[in-house]
């Protein structure tokens, strides 16, 4: 029988194609007598464009035009605004009026011949301001903040009843803004023919953009299409229609030609989404033997003013620990900054900063082991509502990953641990994302030489969708691996949500096993019923088909290949296709998937310097479908948590509005040297069939979630100082 490919650590099917540079990103697709835009932006956070002085940069070399809200073609949609469903308010109109909403905005877009004949000619562009007052610091703006429409307050049994417990810490925790920097920056080539708009951009959702892009151009489906077969890093950075987008599609308009406009790094700041800033208060109560009283959380997250993005903030605190009391609250602060956006771990990360600090500070004030405190507040029901688990397997991530790491033998005093002028610190934390399945549809056809394509209009951002997909439909096809090709990233397969709050494999995977699983019964009544058939006589129970082959169960020798048995009926093709049905998250089972994170730190006692050593990570995310992918996956979480954490701080200059370290030499991201040579990744790798047929959950988000927190509870260790505000720089532990 063929051995099953799930679970198997194969290969990415398109490395071959990426690493010899065949794989086209949005930006280096061919399309003929395609122009450069260039994108000049607003040097001031508030206020309205008072003059556009534009004639030396429309007389220059190859300009075909100079694209503003004085000559923009109209958008039905920013005519009448209908608030995106995932946001509330009205998106950023490109080149729709002379207002300033924030530093960095487009304001013009110069299109020429050549790049650089582009570049020179918005280097020409001359604006001059009516400058308003502006406000971009958060802490400074609490007294402006709001309950937003898409958020709601959480509150069961008492509140503030903490403060009755004999073992209380209260403090505020922040977390920096942070910007997504995939390698790939926001590109989008857009043709228009007719009224047919073509867009090649970089999304993690191709039916989602075409169903924004129909919105904004009231335009029918059969005259949106978008295609993204490759996408270089996002991270939820590419889950919505931006600027750069907006203003090809604009410029094809004018100039009657394909536009392509390429971000330069700078404009990936404050344009096109950003893990907000966040501040938050915390405070816990017990009894001395470290049973939770009551919890108090108050978040406040940073928005536009012309939107509300609202994120997962609480919802660790929601449903992380067994507590009967707790008081949640989420306001928003507006300021003037572009929208936000869904960073990985969407306001998870944020959240569980904030809360697994807390629980490390009270394990202190206890006197407590803090995996002993967790263990002891384990919730064996989800709080939130006390629905029993689809699976939590939560404890063993815990054994698990304290036996690996070596937790019994952590001295618990903190800085009691030294080698020469390095003090060693451990710290862990716990982390939980919501495991869930989307609506998403798939398409299966087998050719008569035994090879099968599927389509999905999915994403692949990096953690290997197309790999996965293969392995899901060999299995439920009985056709080899190698025998199968994987095609998304295009609007027109059939439609699938976007790769985005680690559904894809649970959702589109659903819909894959599905489809291919019909197919396959389908081949075996075809095989039964073709001409001179072999199994004339046999019902379809008596068939098996697998590794491209139908055979009797009870005389393997008895067979048909696949591709014999269309040849046989004169097919060209057996097409399926099938539309599998979510799994609401407000369903009679929650679905979480859960991490728990050890990690090891060596602070330098001259210099303060920060330096992770040594991690376990432990993993809850169902049944993993390819250990190998799996694993890069949980090594980019850790790397990205351990830039959140020591690193990365996009700093505002509010004089201005603007963000000054906007590019990779001082947006500091963590480089090779920055990573421990020991990372060890669990998987606990038990199915959860509730979500889905293959028994995944989540893996994408989980590993990022508490990571942070775990960093700073073992800087604490190491040295006695409590670092609340990340990140966690040298200048904080003096």
């Amino acid at each position: 029988m063929q051995t099953p490919a799930i679970g198997q650590p194969r290969s990415r099917v398109d490395g071959r194609l990426k690493v010899t540079g065949q794989a086209r990103y949005a930006a280096e697709h061919a399309v003929t007598g395609c122009v450069h835009g260039v994108l000049v932006t607003s040097t001031i956070a508030a206020g309205r464009i008072a003059h556009l002085e534009l004639v030396d940069a429309a007389k220059a070399p190859g300009v075909l035009a100079i694209v503003s809200h004085l000559n923009s073609p109209k958008v039905p949609g920013y005519e009448n605004p209908q608030p995106d469903e995932r946001v509330e308010g009205q998106q950023l109109r490109v080149f729709f009026d002379d207002k300033i909403h924030y530093n960095n905005q487009p304001v013009a877009l110069a299109i020429a011949n050549t790049l650089e004949q582009a570049q020179h000619a918005a280097s020409l562009v001359r604006v001059t301001y009516e400058q308003g007052q502006h406000q971009t610091d958060i802490v400074q703006s609490l007294a402006n903040s709001y309950k937003p429409k898409k958020a709601e307050d959480y509150t069961r049994g008492q509140p503030q009843a903490y403060k009755t417990a004999p073992v209380q810490v209260a403090h505020e925790y922040q977390t920096p803004l942070q910007v997504h920097n995939p390698l790939e920056m926001h590109a989008a080539i857009a043709e228009w023919q007719g009224n047919q708009l073509t867009v090649w951009n970089k999304t993690q959702a191709p039916t989602l953009a075409q169903k924004d892009l129909m919105k904004l151009w009231a335009l029918p489906k059969e005259s949106v299409q978008v295609h993204s077969p490759f996408v270089g890093g996002a991270f939820g950075g590419a889950s919505r229609i931006w600027p750069p987008e907006m203003a090809a599609i604009l410029g094809a308009k004018v100039v009657g030609r394909p536009v392509k406009v390429v971000n330069q790094r700078e404009q990936e700041f404050n344009m096109v989404g950003y893990r907000p800033r966040s501040v938050q208060r915390v405070a816990l109560g017990a009894q001395a033997d470290g049973t939770l009283v009551g919890v108090s959380h108050e978040a406040f997250g940073a928005t536009s003013r012309y939107e509300q993005f609202t994120e997962r903030t609480l919802h660790p605190t929601k449903s992380g620990y067994r507590c009967p009391n707790a008081e949640l609250t989420y306001r928003l602060v507006p300021l003037d900054m572009s929208t936000p956006c869904w960073a990985r771990g969407p306001g998870e990360t944020t959240g569980s900063f904030a809360i697994e600090s807390a629980m490390d500070e009270l394990a202190y004030a206890l006197k407590m082991d803090p995996l002993a405190l967790r263990l002891k507040n384990f919730a064996d029901l989800d709080p939130e509502g006390d629905k029993p688990w689809s699976s939590n397997y939560l404890r063993e991530c815990y054994a698990q990953g304290a036996a690996a790491f070596g937790w019994s033998k952590r001295n618990p005093t903190p800085g009691a641990n030294r080698e020469g002028d390095w003090l060693i610190g451990q710290g862990m934390a716990m982390g939980i994302y919501h495991a869930s399945r989307a609506k998403a549809s798939a398409r299966a056809r087998l050719l008569p030489d035994g090879t099968l394509l599927v389509q999905s209009a999915t994403a692949d951002v990096g953690p290997g969708t197309a790999t996965v997909m293969t392995q899901i439909a060999a299995d439920a096809s009985g056709v080899p691996p190698e025998n199968i090709r994987f095609e998304l990233g295009d609007a027109a397969y059939p439609p699938a949500p976007g790769q985005f709050g680690s559904h894809t494999v649970a959702s589109v995977g659903a819909a894959v096993h599905d489809t291919c699983t019909a197919l396959r019964h389908q081949l075996l009544t075809l095989a039964i019923n073709a001409p001179d058939s072999p199994f004339a006589k046999a019902q379809p129970g008596d068939l098996l088909a697998d590794r491209g082959t139908v055979r009797l169960v009870s005389h393997p020798a008895t067979s048909r290949s696949y591709g014999d048995v269309l040849r046989q009926l004169g097919q060209p093709s057996l097409d399926v296709t099938r539309e599998s049905p979510e799994v609401p998250e407000k369903g009679p089972k929650s679905g979480k998937s859960f991490c728990a994170s050890f990690v090891e730190v060596r602070v330098n006692a001259h210099t303060h310097e920060v330096r992770v050593s040594r991690v376990v990570s432990a993993i809850d995310a169902g049944r993993i479908m390819n250990h190998k992918t799996a694993r890069s996956q949980v090594y980019g979480a850790i790397t990205w948590g351990l830039g959140l954490a020591l690193m990365e701080d996009a700093v505002l200059d509010h004089r201005f509005g603007r963000i000054t370290n906007h590019d990779l030499a001082n947006y500091h991201v963590p480089v090779n040297a920055d990573i421990p040579t020991t990372i060890d990744v669990i998987f606990i790798d038990k199915p959860d069939t509730y979500l889905d047929p293959m028994g995944a959950k989540g893996l994408g988000e989980i590993g990022i979630v508490g990571f942070s927190a775990a960093i700073a509870n073992a800087v604490y260790h190491a040295t006695g100082k409590r670092v609340r505000e990340l990140p966690i720089t040298p200048d904080k532990l003096l």
